[in-house]
């Protein structure tokens, strides 16, 4: 269990720092618009623990919005999930549109139970509150309407001609098709489950005849799930029709053989796919626009044909688009191109300025377990006598598990405005305790340096306290110096007299 839960926060971290590289170049200055009250009729219900049950219960089908007032996302989609829910409002039936304050205290226990683990986060509830999905589509005002007008349709639609499938199938997209000689049996009752099951992440239809589908086989019989997909071998078939045949088929078959990592919006389904798989990553970056890129992708594709079923899923990255991802890594762009490989655990290896010829016999190398692992540190600082202690990867037992003190330490990344604002707080914090030789505060930069397998990050900053005596607890409270100081001393062990903290680090 412990080894799933790194693994999944690695992929949320390399997750997050896609995004941030993706989204900087649309981030904008924020207004204190922002922070003006809503117009005065809002077509957005606003629930809370109080009326939550009661709302959900009074409705089929409602979307609830899990935001933090701070969070810039969230600003960002305020608007448009307002245009959204006023436009909805006026359907027959309508939609409903709800948004849920995940940052008040009495609203925490509330956003667990519903798997909140960043904001916004967005949540499809029909039946009652019985059958709760990810919302999985645009956050502009259009594409939310489009996309929900659907979701409150047939899980999947029936397909009765050429131009059927032509409206709903296209080049670009993943559309799955189930083919039955009729609409009834135990196949076409499995495969209108799945489609409802996961009909928040894929498009489905069914038809009785294969040949209104596009590259349509007069041959091809159902039942048959064929699942259309622009990459690779644009479509492929099932005829096991297990319920989980079927969901694994579609999750196995919507993952390009090899993944690309740039800011065409098509393609960015399948990189948080990636991120989030709990498979090895091997990922090659390099410049897009150098005259050796077909090449390379050429090499890539032919180590994924090579490994395809044995754990790894591959991807190629545009450096000017994967720079969090670089950060993330300790690498600089004069590196590139580069192959890095991430294992479950946070075990990495790579090459730097590599070429060509060298992928596969570099992949082959890995898997004989002949190549030493990468271990990421930044220097152990000379000067570490400010009120917040300089962690690095090197020192981090000796400070953190060893040193017989209470360490509250801050996990941060240099380009999170978030952190910055908790900087100064966190000074306090440690001003503080000055005088307290058995509390030591600190902080990493967990960007630069390796973050023992010991520690959670979802996102940052993220505060960990480790106790004296050893007991490590994650900081879940407002980011307030008094919260944080009160927080310390409530969990703090007193420990006998020692040297000056200064000399131990």
């Amino acid at each position: 269990m412990a080894k799933s839960r790194v693994s999944i926060s690695i992929s949320l971290l390399l997750l997050s720092l896609w995004l941030v590289s993706f989204l900087a170049f649309a981030r904008a200055e924020e207004s204190g618009d922002g922070d003006e009250a809503i117009v005065e009729e809002s077509a957005v219900l606003a629930l809370d623990v109080s009326n939550f049950s009661d709302v959900v219960a009074q409705h089929s089908f409602i979307v609830v919005e899990f935001y933090a007032p701070w969070c810039g996302h969230c600003k960002r989609l305020a608007p448009e999930y307002e245009k959204a829910a006023s436009v909805l409002s006026k359907q027959d039936p309508p939609i409903v549109l709800a948004k849920v304050d995940a940052n008040e205290e009495k609203n925490k226990e509330l956003a667990n139970k519903y798997e909140v683990q960043g904001f916004p986060t967005i949540k499809i509830i029909r039946n009652q509150g019985n059958d709760v999905q990810e919302y999985n589509g645009p956050r502009e005002a259009d594409g939310i309407v489009n996309y929900l007008k659907k979701q409150v349709g047939p899980a999947s639609t029936e397909i009765k001609s050429k131009e059927d499938a032509g409206n709903l199938i296209n080049e670009k997209t993943i559309f799955v098709v189930g083919v039955f000689p009729e609409y009834s049996g135990n196949e076409f009752e499995n495969f209108m489950a799945v489609a409802e099951k996961l009909r928040t992440d894929y498009d489905f239809g069914h038809t009785l005849d294969a040949k209104f589908l596009p590259r349509g086989d007069l041959t091809v019989k159902g039942p048959l799930v064929r699942l259309f997909k622009p990459f690779d071998e644009l479509f492929v078939d099932l005829q096991d029709f297990d319920v989980d045949a079927i969901k694994n088929f579609i999750e196995a078959a919507t993952m390009p053989m090899v993944v690309t990592f740039d800011n065409d919006p098509s393609n960015h389904p399948y990189l948080i796919k990636f991120f989030t798989t709990t498979t090895t990553k091997a990922m090659l970056f390099l410049n897009f626009g150098d005259e050796t890129f077909e090449t390379f992708k050429s090499k890539i594709q032919e180590a994924a044909e090579l490994y395809k079923g044995k754990n790894i899923s591959f991807l190629i990255g545009d450096r000017d688009a994967s720079r969090g991802a670089l950060q993330f890594f300790g690498l600089k762009e004069d590196q590139v191109p580069v192959i890095v490989i991430q294992e479950n655990d946070g075990q990495k290896y790579l090459k730097p300025n590599l070429e060509p010829i060298e992928i596969v016999s570099w992949l082959k190398e890995y898997k004989d377990g002949t190549l030493t692992p990468f271990r990421k540190s930044e220097p152990i600082p000379e000067d570490n006598n400010g009120p917040v202690k300089v962690v690095v990867a090197d020192s981090f037992h000796d400070v953190v598990f060893n040193s017989g003190k209470n360490v509250l330490l801050d996990f941060y990344a240099p380009w999170c405005e978030h952190c910055e604002e908790l900087e100064p707080i966190l000074e306090e914090v440690a001003v503080s305790f000055k005088n307290d030789n058995d509390v030591i505060i600190a902080k990493m930069d967990a960007t630069a340096n390796d973050v023992p397998k010991d520690f959670n990050l979802q996102s940052y900053p993220t505060l960990y306290f480790n106790s004296a005596s050893g007991k490590l607890l994650s900081y879940d409270g407002t980011k307030t110096a008094e919260a944080i100081i009160d927080f310390v001393q409530k969990n703090k062990d007193t420990t006998t007299p020692s040297e000056s903290i200064k000399d131990e680090l």
